[in-house]
């Protein structure tokens, strides 16, 4: 229950961030929804592949090329899912470090009020 939870507040902060940020688009609800799914499945393959490759990059950059490695994940996923566009690598920045503050706010409030 809780990883339904997770990905429909993944989908929702996802389809709202849309609608401030021009460069990503998404043609519904229901591609927002894909999307999360997507990303789930990549951040559990492919982003740890990643991060193990980049890690002295990491390194060198105090953790900051984490945030690269997150932007590769959506320019991955955006790749994957028909209904999904992102117009370039500075947007699939912007939205990865916007979907990650978001979703781990909404995550902690939804996850403190379980206790």
């Amino acid at each position: 229950m809780n990883l339904i939870i997770r990905l429909l507040i993944t989908a929702v902060v996802a389809f709202f961030l849309t609608k401030i940020l021009s460069g990503v688009h998404f043609e519904g609800f229901s591609t927002a929804i894909v999307f999360a799914i997507v990303l789930g499945v990549l951040n559990l393959i492919v982003k740890p592949i990643l991060s193990i490759l980049g890690l002295p990059l990491t390194i060198i950059t105090l953790g900051l090329f984490s945030f690269v490695i997150n932007a590769i994940v959506i320019l991955i996923a955006d790749y994957f899912i028909d209904g999904m566009t992102v117009d370039g690598f500075w947007w699939a920045l912007i939205f990865s470090i916007a979907l990650s503050l978001i979703t781990s706010l909404l995550g902690g409030i939804a996850g403190s009020s379980d206790d």
